[in-house]
């Protein structure tokens, strides 16, 4: 029979005979050689995934979002389809045994060559038959490529359908389907949600060592390191002779940055700085180790935080006479080892935790400000506490007694990563956006988180989340606190069911765009893939020019900029502003400039103050009293005088 009649006849050729005077041609390009050119990864990484199970299991749902996900992580990848495969390579092939058997040995060769170049193939199909998986595997077995067989178990609910005939055709019911026996993964669609799936398969192939350490640290951000002593007889032994031991006595600030590190924010820090990383982020702005010495001769974390611990000299000096103490006992002693100093850290006279290994260094106060803020102003609030601060610095690695809590009603907002990723898992979240404030929140911040949202609906995520992430810290004496923020969600403004409302525990230090580096890269540690990066993130003026300290939009271009924060999603802030024509709060428009108020948050505290309403739709009702009362009470004696005329005679 001629070949051109059995192609239009709808024959497989494979089935009625093939050439066999074809020889097999060697590359001159090695996969590693390949792997080298594509992807953001060195080292070859190619495989194929055989997604295999009933139809409607949602197979190709699964395949198609992780093929997006490891493509945004830099691993070249491509999902064949059934469906797709049959309008083209495929589409001379019907559904017998045989054509089925033929239609996936071509996808297989297919995905081979795929694999063999570099990429991680994603094939979904039906595949009903053990004989003709166990062919794909062996077609790639030969070549030592790897094979993994995916098992995606249906829904119990497919299986009632089936069989109550709403469902006609359905393969295991109609027709065959022979599970696989010994799958490499099986996915449990009916009770996983679509993200969890696509977790337990990057779980997978980060064990398989296909999804490198890096890639897996984009996707998931660095393990957290929580400092908090865990079990009872470690808490036992570090309180064994603290008492003894030397003190620190910390302000509210240092308590502050304590609970910063305990509950992992500053991930990987296991303390307080040492002179190593305190010289890394003062003159590289990252931490680039974590070596204890700086005379040792990867891992880029951006680093504008304040995690130092300052003392007097009284303080160093009662250190160091404890660790000589400790020198010449150990001298004495032939059988007992030197373990590491320590140094107990106190607040309000209560024992909060422990310092050990302690390092002392000098606290050169005028370099630390120029290199930080950029400047020197005394009248800057974060650079009077530095000035007044101790001339030593003590670094050194710490462990927590207890979660750090302040009872002033807030705690529960006072959320660990480890707290937040479990709550964006179970609100089953594809995307983390975050936005902090320190300022109270008006209709047109409320607008821009609305927007954001729907800018990342729009990229192809199903529930995107908002992580509404307020200041928590010590902040200058006008800025307002968290009920203000509780007060939109109950107005509406924000939807509960997308968003979190949390509390950032680091204090403000009104450093600009060194600081909100660091904003950012702490919140890699509950999992966040987006980040809203405001104008002027120092929020204080110049005391000499009365200009912004720092240009308003520094801090969204340094922060697109910085190193260390792949994967994270950088979303500058729209303007906007109040539109006397709408009535309402929106996004400016130049063209319009004339119709736009721009009402600054100086502005909005002195309304507040003064007893005067903002125009209508520049914030929630409720949220404005809640702000109102809150700065009248600061104020008490400020009141607004309405002149009358006098009556006439």
């Amino acid at each position: 029979m001629d070949e051109r009649l059995k192609v239009m006849l709808g024959i497989p050729l494979s089935i009625v005979g093939g050439a066999t005077n074809v020889t097999f041609q060697q590359h001159k390009v090695t996969r590693e050689e390949r792997a080298h050119v594509l992807g953001r990864y060195a080292g070859y990484r190619g495989c194929t995934l055989w997604f295999t199970g009933l139809s409607g299991a949602g197979k190709t749902t699964i395949a198609f979002a992780l093929e997006k996900t490891l493509i945004q992580l830099g691993i070249p990848a491509y999902a064949l389809d059934g469906d797709n495969i049959r309008h083209g390579l495929c589409k001379n092939l019907g559904f017998s045994a045989e054509e089925r058997a033929e239609n996936i040995r071509r996808v297989a060769e297919v995905a081979k060559l795929f694999s063999d170049m570099g990429m991680v193939v994603l094939a979904s199909f039906i595949s009903p038959f053990r004989a003709g998986r166990e062919e794909a595997r062996r077609v790639h077995s030969e070549e030592g490529i790897p094979f993994f067989e995916i098992y995606v178990d249906a829904p119990i609910e497919l299986y009632k359908k089936a069989r109550a005939g709403e469902i006609r055709g359905f393969t295991g019911v109609d027709s065959d389907y022979e599970a696989p026996l010994l799958a490499d993964l099986v996915l449990s669609s009916g009770v996983d949600s679509e993200t969890q799936c696509i977790q337990h398969v990057l779980r997978f192939l980060h064990e398989r060592n296909i999804l490198p350490n890096n890639a897996m640290f984009q996707l998931c951000g660095q393990p957290t390191r929580q400092l908090f002593v865990s079990d009872c007889p470690s808490r036992r032994d570090l309180l064994n002779g603290t008492d003894v031991c030397p003190a620190v006595h910390l302000s509210l600030v240092d308590l502050q940055w304590l609970q910063v590190l305990a509950e992992g924010w500053a991930s990987p820090l296991s303390g307080f700085m040492r002179e190593r990383q305190y010289l890394q982020c003062l003159h590289f702005g990252q931490l680039l180790d974590l070596h204890k010495h700086c005379d040792v001769t990867e891992l880029a974390l951006p680093s504008g935080s304040d995690s130092i611990l300052s003392m007097n000299d009284e303080t160093k000096l009662s250190i160091e006479r404890a660790i000589q103490q400790q020198k010449q006992q150990h001298n004495s002693s032939t059988t007992v080892s030197m373990a590491p100093a320590r140094v107990r850290l106190l607040y309000e006279g209560s024992l909060v935790g422990v310092l050990t290994d302690p390092e002392m260094f000098e606290h050169r106060k005028e370099e630390r400000i120029c290199r930080q803020f950029g400047h020197s102003d005394p009248t800057h609030p974060t650079i009077q506490q530095i000035l007044s601060s101790g001339d030593w610095l003590l670094g050194g690695d710490v462990q927590v007694f207890e979660r750090i809590v302040y009872g002033d009603g807030l705690d529960e907002y006072r959320k660990t990563p480890t707290e937040l990723r479990r709550e964006f898992a179970e609100r089953q979240c594809d995307c983390v956006f975050a936005f902090q404030l320190r300022n109270p929140v008006h209709n047109g911040h409320a607008l821009l988180m609305s927007s954001t949202r729907e800018h990342l609906l729009k990229q192809g995520h199903r529930n995107p989340v908002l992580l509404l992430h307020p200041l928590g810290g010590w902040t200058k004496d006008d800025d307002v606190r968290i009920e203000q923020h509780k007060a939109v969600l109950e107005d509406g403004m924000l939807d509960p069911e997308w968003t979190v409302l949390a509390i950032f525990p680091a204090p403000m230090l009104y450093a600009g765009p060194t600081e909100v580096q660091w904003h950012a890269r702490a919140r890699l540690a509950c999992g966040v893939n987006a980040y809203i990066v405001g104008r002027d993130p120092a929020g204080i003026q110049n005391a000499r020019t009365g200009d912004y300290l720092y240009e308003p939009s520094h801090g969204a271009k340094v922060l697109s900029m910085a190193p260390g924060l792949l994967g994270l999603e950088i979303i500058p802030f729209r303007v906007a502003a109040y539109d006397n024509a709408a009535g309402a709060m929106a996004f400016y428009d130049a063209a319009r400039h004339d119709d736009f108020l721009f009402i600054s948050g100086t502005a909005m505290r002195k309304y507040a103050r003064e007893g005067q309403q903002p125009p209508d739709g520049f914030m929630s009702p409720r949220a404005w009293k809640v702000l109102a009362n809150y700065y009248r009470s600061q104020f008490p004696f400020v009141v607004c005088v309405h002149i009358c005329p006098l009556p006439a005679a």
